[in-house]
């Protein structure tokens, strides 16, 4: 990873350099940790499902721009970030880029689209988003 993408990022407007906070951190952790749990239930729709994974998703990639000392308001920005804070190929980035227009979809226009596979997929790489996220060295 190298921090030059991620400050040429601030530099065009897209990022903003802000200190690491542990308690925001260990928030977003817990918050994507439990809901990432919740997705166990059976009774869960696969609208309902992919709902957790995405905000799980989202605030773990949130955390790994935290931990890095930056800041995006783009929900897009902080899914695209994960190449250089979690070093995630750009394969396994594009699915949150897809994942992401669907919510979008969802969102403003109320029509969600969402097959099995993907959602497989889409769990399978939240998953690994949270283990290294876990991972990361911790920042006093």
């Amino acid at each position: 990873m190298t921090l030059e993408q991620l400050n040429n990022l601030v530099r065009i407007g897209e990022l903003r350099e802000e200190p690491f906070d542990a308690k925001e951190f260990n928030g977003l952790v817990t918050s994507a940790r439990e809901r990432l749990q919740d997705i166990s239930q059976n009774t869960l729709s696969a609208a309902g499902q992919f709902d957790l994974l995405y905000n799980a998703s989202h605030a773990l990639a949130l955390a790994a721009l935290r931990h890095k000392g930056y800041r995006s308001h783009n929900r897009y920005q902080v899914f695209q970030c994960l190449v250089h804070t979690l070093v995630l190929s750009v394969v396994k980035t594009q699915v949150f880029t897809q994942c992401h227009q669907r919510r979008n979809v969802a969102e403003y226009q109320g029509h969600l689209e969402i097959e099995e596979v993907l959602l497989k997929e889409f769990h399978q790489l939240a998953n690994e988003l949270l283990t290294l996220v876990e991972a990361l060295e911790p920042i006093e």
